[in-house]
């Protein structure tokens, strides 16, 4: 739990006659004989805190605001000489000048006060502590035991009732456990604003709940941010499904750690026992998370355990078909292949993925191969990502530049463009959170939200950005309707037809255009504006006109660390420009070798629309899922026609069955490493599990082998007769902190001001004739991705995902809500549930990616939709006539 940073200034009540004068805004009183200086306005509770009196509580939390409901922390309070006539709960009341507190250590009857609140909150505790998933880190044992009488007066029958309420798939209510301390209903309220959770009844009846739970109506506890009451609740009333029953606190071994589901770092706590993780709780952290997670970042972490778990190399036959084979004939293997598509001395057959040439069983390359009519292929793309710890983004981005001699490299698997890279290599990279950081959100006088809908893609800056709504911070948001995260903000919307997000920049309300003239304002902006021609360049054109400063918050974990480490085309490892000739013959004497790519490369449509092409050779592919990329379709050709496929990844994909060579790597909880974050701050996470023998290496019985992304490349490259000197995390972070601080002179400067460019017309602007219905997407948070794998609980609160439009245009198109309709594209139809929204006529919202029942997954760049394109609406049945399909 927070406390105060500052330790207060103290004295013993006898030592009045020197004491220097009260600074300002402060206040003098005593606290159990002890005179201490505190801020005007603080709680007396957090003045005993900065003294190291401990004063017990339930309701208490620094983080939510004052409700004096258990009334555990009774002091005893005189003002002006005079005794209060009963004790005060010191969590409610402030401090005052010449106050005198008395807590339990020196007052007799504060401590008989808490001791009879302490039996009273017992009546109808049940006794199941050795059942209960609190025991062994339960506030309410510790204080019985320090603050409660050694017997109880009371044996009446305890109240009870049916346990445990689920009141949702992740979350189970004992009710007869809880105390109504109210933290888990002003979290939902305050924090996450969800107010799905309640105090129920009155009386003796009163107990948490939901109205659906009460009443047989209403909604369960949705929210992305559930998992957090489990976590603060002091009683264990609150438990959650997936980790109920499992284990107790002393079977665990605890390792701090970071987040790997955003690009927020947030501080996390993993809870571990026999190889695998039990849980994952929220860290303490004041300067990203605070104390709180998302639910995807607590509950999705059984994927390092999946059964499609690569437990060692794979290697594609004479058969076709992928065998396990050792690391040491897997990594040749792999080198042969790379050399030979490198440099352009082999083809393969169009059937598919077998190579033609004979390998030499000495070293595993190619001794001969078929001749074809035509110009061989020639070189390698490397695709390698977006959830690299920023070591292994930089062992990439070395391998490909030194091993592979290409700069078709890029890490982006998602929609970009090259007004993007522009924008970034100039504006971002190189930043750090003394630009713009969590805090800054808090403090700013008002921030915009561009392509960025932050609870579905960055949950923990939606909670900092709704506390700075709650303390006066005016947020904005850039979209077509009130999401959940514009009304928890405050309700501002500029309201946008999709794909024309530039020309509603270039004319925002005055009222939003004078606070971002204010000193401090901040403008966020989301990857999905690569999607949008030209609005990289109006969110650089309005930072020019008002100074708001602007940061870039990316989906993935390691896209930010990726983008300083250079794995995007025509970007060195620190910044610097391959084009730049002294940039790169500064880095090819740091990295020992004679020169290095002069030509800024193919990023990824290009190097997929190569290699299907049949221009590239090979693909070198880390953790990529086809489904994920702009053009899947594209993807699975350049997959099919290339000649060498090598993937480093975890779990079985739909790249592994394509590939020659699979390499396994290690998951986040067996490797150690640094993720930085949206701000530029790096997270730094040790590792979890050593993955070395015993049950720590095992899958489903199976030993499994695997290292680091910088340890294989590594590897990999001394097979090609290269050297990385990337052969573990600590070496290869402390060479790219070397090679950024050598480069940085020659980066872009950051501070410059934003740089227009040839700005493309929104395909909106030319619309002319019948209306025609333009789509809206982004992702939602829980939507099936592959890092969701076996949590059914966490599956289960997922937003069901629907198509939204107006009213006005439903009633054109004879649209009901919950009818189930068609939404068509050019390679196929999707059929979901309307749901009426206040978007602008004409235009249709829906998830980029749907999850279906099979496991599978439908996104609408499968079916040749895009953001700001037309769409068709199909059908209208009833929800009971049909289900999403």
């Amino acid at each position: 739990m927070t406390a105060a940073s500052e330790r207060a200034p103290e004295r013993t009540s006898g030592e009045q006659d020197d004491l220097p004068p009260v600074p300002g805004g402060h206040v003098r009183l005593t606290i159990d004989d002890r005179i201490v200086d505190a801020p005007k306005g603080e709680l007396i509770i957090r003045t005993c805190e900065r003294l190291g009196i401990v004063v017990p509580r339930f309701c208490d939390h620094p983080l939510l605001d004052p409700a004096g409901a258990c009334r555990q922390c009774l002091v005893e309070v005189e003002m002006n000489g005079r005794a209060m006539p009963k004790p005060q709960a010191s969590c409610t009341m402030t401090v005052a000048d010449g106050m005198v507190v008395k807590t339990q250590m020196t007052s007799a009857v504060a401590d008989k006060a808490q001791q009879g609140v302490m039996e009273l909150l017992l009546i109808n505790h049940p006794l199941d502590c050795p059942v209960c998933d609190k025991g062994g880190e339960c506030p309410l044992q510790n204080q019985a035991m320090s603050s409660g009488r050694a017997e109880s007066r009371f044996v009446e029958e305890k109240r009870t009732f049916a346990k445990p309420l689920p009141i949702s798939d992740e979350v189970l209510l004992d009710r007869e456990r809880c105390v109504l301390c109210q933290r888990c209903t002003r979290f939902s309220r305050q924090i996450a604003g969800d107010q799905f959770i309640e105090l129920l009844e009155r009386g003796a009846h009163q107990q948490i709940g939901t109205e659906e739970t009460a009443f047989g109506e209403g909604e369960d506890f949705q929210s992305y941010y559930s998992g957090n009451t489990i976590q603060i609740c002091p009683v264990g009333a609150l438990t959650s499904a997936s980790y109920r029953f499992r284990s107790r606190p002393f079977d665990l071994v605890s390792t701090p750690g970071i987040g790997e589901h955003d690009a927020s770092g947030a501080a996390v706590r993993r809870d571990w026992r026999r190889g695998a993780v039990q849980r994952v709780l929220a860290g303490d952290d004041p300067d990203v998370n605070e104390e709180w997670i998302d639910d995807k970042t607590r509950f999705a972490f059984r994927y390092s355990q999946a059964a499609d778990r690569i437990a060692r190399p794979l290697v594609r036959g004479d058969d076709g078909e992928l065998v396990e084979a050792s690391w040491t004939d897997a990594l040749e293997r792999a080198a042969g292949l790379l050399v030979t598509a490198r440099d352009g001395t082999g083809r393969r057959s169009s059937q598919g993925s077998t190579p033609i040439g004979e390998l030499d069983p000495a070293n595993g390359r190619p001794t001969g191969t078929e001749e074809e009519p035509g110009e061989p292929k020639r070189g390698v793309g490397v695709l390698p990502g977006g959830r690299l710890t920023l070591e292994d983004a930089y062992a990439w981005s070395k391998f490909a530049r030194v091993a592979l001699a290409t700069d078709d490299v890029d890490m982006r698997a998602r929609a970009s463009s090259a007004e993007e890279l522009d924008f970034l290599a100039a504006h971002v990279v190189g930043q750090g959170p003394e630009h713009v950081s969590f805090a800054a959100l808090e403090a700013a006088p008002a921030v915009l939200c561009v392509a960025l809908e932050p609870e579905e893609e960055s949950p923990i800056v939606l909670l900092r950005l709704r506390k700075a709504a709650r303390t006066g911070t005016a947020v904005w948001h850039l979209g077509q309707w009130s999401t959940p995260a514009v009304v928890k903000t405050g309700g501002h919307l500029v309201r946008a037809l999709p794909g024309a997000e530039p020309v509603a920049l270039d004319a925002l309300p005055d009222e939003l255009d004078a606070a971002l003239d204010l000193p401090d304002a901040v403008v966020l902006v989301g990857e999905r504006a690569a999607e949008v021609p030209g609005l990289y360049d109006a969110v650089g054109a309005l930072a020019n006109r008002t100074g708001a400063r602007v940061a870039w918050v990316p989906r993935r974990a390691g896209e930010r660390g990726a983008l300083d480490a250079g794995l995007v085309p025509g970007l060195l490892p620190g910044g610097a420009a391959v084009a730049d000739g002294d940039a790169r013959a500064a880095l090819a004497s740091s990295w020992g070798v004679p020169e290095l790519p002069a030509t800024p490369g193919r990023d990824l449509t290009g190097i997929l629309r190569a290699a299907a092409d049949g221009e590239l050779a090979g693909l070198v592919v880390g953790g990529v899922e086809v489904d994920d990329l702009p053009d899947p379709a594209l993807a699975r050709a350049a997959l099919r026609e290339a000649d060498v496929v090598v993937s480093l990844e975890q779990r079985r994909s739909e790249v592994t069955e394509y590939a020659d060579v699979v390499l396994p790597v290690a998951p986040v909880i067996h490797k150690a490493g640094t993720f930085r974050n949206w701000e530029g701050r790096d997270r730094r996470f040790a590792t979890t599990i050593d993955p070395s023998g015993g049950s720590a290496g095992r899958v489903g019985g199976t030993a499994v082998i695997t290292l680091p992304d910088c340890r294989v490349l590594d590897t990999l490259a001394v097979e090609m007769d290269v050297d990385l000197f990337t052969q573990t995390v600590e070496v290869a972070g402390a060479e790219f902190a070397r090679v950024s601080e050598a480069l940085a002179p020659m980066r872009a400067a950051a501070n410059a001001p934003f740089a227009p460019s040839t700005r493309a017309n929104s395909p909106l602007a030319e619309e002319t004739g019948e209306p025609t219905l333009r789509l809206a997407t982004w992702r939602q948070l829980l939507d099936g991705g592959r890092l969701l794998v076996d949590e059914p609980e966490l599956a289960g609160t997922a937003r069901p995902p629907k198509v939204r439009l107006s009213a006005a245009t439903a009633a054109r198109l004879g649209l009901v809500e919950d009818a189930t309709v068609g939404l068509e594209g050019p390679r196929g139809t999707l059929h979901l549930p309307v749901e009426l929204a206040d978007l602008p006529d004409d235009v249709v919202w829906a998830p980029a990616r749907v999850p279906q029942p099979d496991g599978g997954v439908v996104t609408l760049a499968a079916l040749g939709l895009t953001h700001g394109g037309p769409v068709g609406i199909a059908g209208g049945r009833h929800a009971h006539e049909g289900s999403p399909a």
